[in-house]
């Protein structure tokens, strides 16, 4: 598969002087395609774009009544396609969606398959939609209007509208909705080495921080617990004895580690700590242990955490140093001083505001214990910051990013049963191949098992799931390989995502057969009408080997005329790409326009007498998957000598002919049905077993022959002795 994604992704780069650049499509360019009535209702013209924000008054007697925007100007809007679906929505003042239509898409199933009218109906219901109450809901205040068969394409739509319509209401304010906050830190540490400096001038800007706890106030704070045991047992001493006293400095921060650390620790430092790690410095005295002696034992300090925001860091033994002192002048004596290592995938913002947690606690029993937490604030002192250098573009980048994976993610979750169902189905049809000479040891059985199986292919995975592969999505992917491949669109389609990587592994071990004969929902709509038309005894045409053999490659034909039509022009090929019934017989259950219709179902008819027919001679998709068939590893199907030469059976009953009649399967037309593998196994068809079986006969029968003799003449001797006896 990956020789074959290579192979496409070259032909695209040698494609690209063919194809013309396109041009980013902007609100002015499509404005005239709307008017301001289908917006606001009343409203006449439209008022010139402003140039802080890209959109565009919509007038109503002169007055402002909405702003109107282009979707794909403020959220990612690329759908099935690959390509960017453009909508020019309104929002009022108030921040209410006052109109929106579809003004540019490149969708094959709209194009192609859904009336554009329909999707266009969706789109316009978004009118109302009240963006205050979305924000508050994290824009799952509203239902989504599903079209069956364009899942991808609404929710895309869908999140481009929300997101879309909340960046531009937070830029003008509208709704009382305020101005985003900027996402990520504002602040970064500061270049240099930092000046050196001493004790006191290190705490008194706040470069070290301290916590500082006597008996009393930890007594008083379980007594404040409500936790009677631990309030009845007090720490014995006077209340002003120190408990602990904490110190806590970021030494990873240069001024700050070369100070207390001194140069030649500080240079030690930075070897420990590789690139993305910081390190934190914790000195006690005091009674009580900030390391305590737990994590000797587990690896694992659990008296102390670093907490920033939402996210924890534990330090491990691995992650932990012992100094000796502290290097800067004036430095009080301590009874623990350690480093502790923040690793980088803690994702720890030195720049951040971040907290020292110390766990206190205290026995209440034989074994048990009561617990409780005092935090150490920390915040670097400004001299050690700078501010971090505006990056607009990368911003919009990362917030797109995570706005496209939280779609696909939410698509994911939408749709677990469906993924849980298809997963149980790979898992089954994986079993059955490893184990086929199991399964296909009964003839009957096995037959039951393959339709129920095809069946289940049919109305879960096609009907119900839309989850059909096509040979669009092996466009789209040329097209994406070529103008900047991300994996935000295939995510989109889970169960047809999960069927390409098995399709993937499965051309290694088993070839195209693996879909094409069982996943493949048409394919299994083909199969199961002809077992209806061989038991209404509809005749059954077999094709002339030499005829059949020169039709073979027509598919391959259609493959490699879609794909370098897909170079110059998508749109184009997607529309040729109809060749494939998939849409109107699965995805639109044959609810389409009547040619469409006519087409999908001349071709089953023409399956109820020639088994498969269009599998066999027209479909683009099996020859995609047999190009890189051809590299697949492992030859599973069992043959004896005698296949071909002189036994024809298998050939004669190959359902799609991919038998030789010299006996050889050939993988790129076999759909790994295993009838042949049955066949293997007849004790009534393959006159192999049949010669076998009889053989095994007569040698038994030779045996009890042998052994009936031997019993007469033991027999014959016995009583010639008891006769001589008497």
């Amino acid at each position: 598969m990956l020789r074959f994604l290579g192979f496409l992704a070259a032909l695209s780069t040698a494609a690209l002087a063919l194809s013309a650049p396109l041009r980013a499509a902007d609100l002015p360019g499509l404005l005239d395609r709307v008017a301001p009535g289908d917006l606001v209702e009343g409203a006449t013209s439209f008022g010139q774009m402003r140039e802080d924000v890209p959109v565009v008054p919509v007038l109503r007697q002169g007055e402002v009544a909405a702003w109107a925007f282009l979707t794909s100007d403020f959220a990612g809007t690329t759908g099935y396609s690959g390509k960017p679906i453009h909508v020019i929505a309104a929002i009022s003042p108030d921040a209410v969606l006052t109109g929106a239509r579809l003004v540019e898409h490149s969708e094959p199933i709209v194009l192609v398959g859904i009336p554009e009218a329909k999707m266009r109906r969706v789109i316009e219901g978004y009118a109302g939609l009240d963006l205050k109450a979305e924000a508050e809901a994290g824009g799952e205040a509203h239902e989504l209007d599903i079209i069956s068969g364009a899942t991808v394409t609404v929710m895309v739509i869908d999140d481009s509208l929300v997101r879309g319509g909340l960046k531009v209401a937070r830029a003008l304010g509208l709704g009382g909705l305020a101005p985003a906050a900027q996402s990520g830190p504002q602040r970064a540490l500061a270049g240099g080495e930092g000046e050196i400096r001493d004790w006191q001038a290190l705490t008194g800007d706040g470069s070290v921080r301290e916590l500082s706890l006597d008996l009393g106030q930890v007594n008083a704070a379980f007594e404040a617990s409500g936790d009677t045991r631990a309030a009845a047992r007090p720490a014995k001493g006077a209340p002003e004895e120190t408990f602990i006293d904490l110190k806590a400095a970021l030494v990873s921060v240069p001024g700050i580690g070369r100070s207390l650390l001194g140069e030649a620790e500080y240079a030690n430092l930075r070897n420990w700590l590789r690139p993305g790690e910081h390190a934190l410095l914790l000195a006690g005295r005091g009674r009580y242990s900030f390391k305590g002696s737990g994590y000797v034992r587990g690896g694992i300090f659990d008296r102390i955490q670093l907490i920033q925001g939402d996210r924890s860091v534990r330090f491990f033994d691995r992650d932990h140093r012992r100094l000796g002192e502290i290097a800067a002048e004036g430095a009080p004596s301590v009874t623990e001083l350690d480093l502790f290592r923040i690793p980088a995938d803690a994702e720890f913002d030195p720049a951040a505001p971040f907290r020292v947690q110390l766990l206190v606690q205290r026995a209440v029993g034989a074994v048990e214990k009561s617990f409780l937490t005092f935090d150490l604030g920390y915040k670097l002192p400004e001299r050690y910051l700078e501010p971090l250098a505006p990056a607009p573009a990368l911003a919009d980048a990362a917030e797109e990013a995570a706005a496209k994976t939280a779609l696909w993610q939410r698509i994911w979750r939408d749709r677990q049963l469906e993924i849980a169902g298809l997963l149980a189905m790979l898992v089954v049809l994986t079993g059955a191949f490893f184990f086929q000479m199991q399964i296909t040891r009964h003839a009957r059985a096995y037959f039951w098992f393959r339709m129920g199986f095809l069946t289940l292919t049919l109305v879960f995975v096609g009907w119900y799931a839309n989850a059909q592969l096509s040979v669009v999505n092996l466009m789209a992917l040329a097209g994406s390989l070529r103008s900047g491949f991300t994996w935000d669109a295939f995510l989109m389609d889970p169960l047809v995502f999960i069927q390409w990587f098995a399709v993937a592994a499965a051309l290694i071990f088993w070839g195209r057969g693996a879909y094409c004969g069982w996943l493949c929902p048409f394919g299994a709509l083909q199969e199961l009408t002809n077992r209806v038309a061989r038991a209404l005894k509809v005749p059954q045409w077999e094709l002339p080997w030499g005829l059949h053999e020169r039709l073979w490659p027509v598919k391959y034909v259609i493959f490699l005329g879609l794909f370098g039509l897909s170079l110059a022009s998508m749109p184009m090929a997607e529309r040729y790409a109809e060749v494939e019934p998939f849409k109107t017989a699965i995805i639109l259950k044959f609810v389409r326009d009547w040619p469409f219709v006519v087409f999908a179902v001349t071709l089953l008819v023409i399956g109820l007498f020639v088994e498969r027919f269009y599998c066999r001679y027209m479909c683009p998709l099996g020859a995609a998957l047999a190009i890189p068939a051809r590299m697949r590893m492992f030859d599973w199907l069992k043959r004896y000598r005698e296949c071909g030469s002189p036994c024809q059976t298998c050939a004669n009953e190959c359902p799609v002919q991919a038998i030789h009649p010299t006996g050889e399967i050939n993988p790129n037309e076999c759909v790994n049905c295993l009838h042949c593998q049955v066949l293997y196994q007849s004790e009534a068809k393959c006159p192999v077993v049949i010669r076998q079986l009889k053989r095994r006969a007569k040698d038994r029968a030779a045996n009890e022959a042998d052994a009936g003799a031997m019993s007469r003449l033991l027999g014959a001797k016995t009583v010639e002795k008891e006769s001589s006896d008497v």
